[in-house]
């Protein structure tokens, strides 16, 4: 099963206070990278958050972000009267014992930490208080992705396994044209050998001639070349298959398939033969840049 390293997903909780709503995106990389951004109120959930992404996501550059939408009204402020009426009447008592010539403003003391019971504590410890919460928001999120990735994978197989196909069908081409061409080489080798010890009037030992084109030929045989690549195709199939996503495995296959066809380029003179390989190396390179995005 494929799994694209490329994703969107959300999810939303409802507190007395307002909603909460993570997003968390994803693109291809070659290792895990995650970061989190997260509100002020929520910034003790951040190591929390990276950590259940890490154990869910294999790779990828991933992104996730937490939002407060407050209620209309949770977030003005609840004054504490004692405390505030308190230090108003210590500020007089302190001014008055020094003969201090103050005013003291009453709405100067809100100032002072305390008196102001902020909104935004709910969430802080809403976020201490319950983290079964938060670890729900977050894992549903990542659920949400997970399925838009697999979803993306499905169809970058189908998209593989089409040029997959294509590349075993050049490679069958490629065989039948090496039965044909190492023939003609060969003969023409022989010929150019023999024309050369005629020219020079050698004397002609065939023994010695069938030994240099034996020789010769082992230097561009391609036979080797072509079974392995038929093997990669076919693992790479059974990986294709196989529950668990391998974007590294596929990866590194497609680097042995484009080893393959390079060796087969450099080895081979063949016109015919080289234009193919040229078919081939563009099929391999389809495939290399749609693994890029395999997890």
């Amino acid at each position: 099963m494929l799994v694209s390293m490329t994703g969107f997903g959300t999810s939303r909780h409802e507190f007395s206070w307002g909603a909460v709503i993570v997003e968390i995106s994803s693109v291809n990389h070659k290792y895990q990278d995650f970061s989190a951004k997260l509100p002020v109120e929520l910034a003790s959930l951040e190591n929390r958050a990276i950590t259940l992404m890490r154990n869910s996501i294999k790779r990828g550059k991933v992104k996730l972000s937490m939002e407060i939408a407050w209620n209309p009204g949770a977030r003005v402020p609840v004054i504490d009267s004692d405390g505030l009426m308190n230090l108003y009447y210590q500020i007089r008592r302190i001014a008055k014992r020094n003969s201090l010539d103050t005013s003291c403003d009453i709405t100067d003391c809100l100032m002072i930490p305390g008196v102001l019971d902020n909104s935004s504590n709910l969430a802080e410890e809403a976020a201490r208080e319950n983290y079964k919460i938060w670890d729900k928001l977050i894992t549903d999120a990542i659920k949400s992705l997970q399925d838009m990735k697999e979803s993306e994978g499905k169809m970058l197989g189908v998209k593989i396994s089409e040029d997959l196909n294509n590349l075993a069908d050049i490679n069958h081409e490629l065989k039948a044209r090496w039965e044909l061409a190492s023939s003609e080489a060969i003969e023409a080798l022989r010929t150019r050998i023999e024309n050369v010890m005629e020219h020079f009037k050698l004397e002609i030992d065939a023994n010695r001639v069938a030994q240099e084109v034996a020789f010769m030929s082992d230097r561009w045989d391609v036979s080797e070349e072509l079974t392995r690549l038929d093997a990669h195709i076919e693992k790479f199939r059974q990986i294709m298959k196989s529950q668990e996503s391998s974007g590294k495995k596929l990866d590194f296959l497609t680097q042995e398939m484009n080893r393959e066809i390079n060796t087969m380029g450099s080895k081979v003179s063949d016109a015919e033969f080289r234009w193919t390989v040229v078919e081939a190396k563009t099929c391999a390179e389809k495939i290399r840049e749609q693994v890029q995005n395999i997890e």
